[in-house]
């Protein structure tokens, strides 16, 4: 399967990627960038084929490498073969992957979300680090959720760090983006329990009676759940420290709300 090449750090098409490590151009295109093979092939596997396949021409020969170029051609995207220089331009890496690709953003709307399809549901209010989200959005994925709402100002779950930290379950986990205001409208209609997290919370994570499906809500590291959320909540809840230490990180927290609320699956 011929393809062409670029040799050219100022090419257009390796510019037009670059940006795609900047927030403003991922909204504009709605695309962004993934890197590595296994992505690409968790992409695969759930009909996600990239807009634009980058292939370093030192990379080995791969089956699924074989079946990236030819689903990514069926679908109208475009394979290139680049040089190593431009991977690591592209990539910000000394040792960058071999495989590149961009790939279009998918949102599902509140108004898409059925609850009943999976037994938990993550809701994130003001999360601000890249890393976090993604390892939320990959520690779902492996709990069985359905899926990952973003409530206000979040961080960008497209971005490059938050794509790596998922390691390909960007590509398996919906995500929604929604106002405080739209959330809480929505979630009157939600038909199992609505959990939060607070540190003033005088429930235990494990001791709350929880009908499925559970919606967990989990507030910013800093700041914590705001009163509103809390207050749309059926309970909040509290993760016991029984060490020095007064909270957890963000993602450990979710994860290990998200499997207290699917023990016995």
């Amino acid at each position: 399967m011929s393809a062409r090449l670029i040799t050219s750090l100022t090419n257009e098409t390796v510019k037009a990627v670059r940006a795609l490590h900047m927030r403003k151009e991922r909204q504009a295109t709605g695309q962004f960038l993934a890197e590595g093979l296994k992505f690409i092939g968790e992409a695969l596997d759930l009909q996600r084929a990239p807009r634009l396949l980058l292939v370093g021409e030192d990379a080995r020969p791969h089956p699924l490498l074989d079946r990236a170029r030819a689903e990514t051609v069926a679908a109208g995207g475009e394979v290139v073969i680049v040089t190593h220089a431009i991977l690591e331009k592209i990539s910000r890496r000394e040792n960058p992957q071999t495989v590149l690709a961009v790939f279009d953003q998918v949102y599902l709307p509140l108004t898409g979300i059925d609850p009943a399809s999976a037994p938990c549901w993550v809701a994130l209010e003001q999360v601000r680090d890249p890393g976090n989200l993604g390892t939320i959005i990959r520690t779902a994925d492996a709990a069985g959720c359905g899926g990952v709402i973003l409530i206000g100002d979040c961080v960008d779950p497209f971005s490059t760090e938050a794509v790596r930290a998922t390691m390909g379950s960007v590509f398996a986990v919906s995500i929604t983006r929604t106002t405080p205001e739209d959330f809480l409208a929505w979630r009157a209609a939600w038909p199992g329990s609505v959990v939060g997290t607070r540190l003033d919370a005088t429930v235990e994570h494990r001791a709350a009676a929880l009908n499925r499906p559970a919606l967990i809500l989990m507030g910013p590291e800093q700041a914590g759940l705001s009163d509103a959320l809390a207050a749309a909540c059926d309970v909040n809840v509290k993760i016991p420290m029984r060490g020095r230490a007064d909270s957890l990180n963000l993602a450990v927290a979710t994860g290990i709300m998200v499997y207290a609320a699917t023990e016995g699956l």
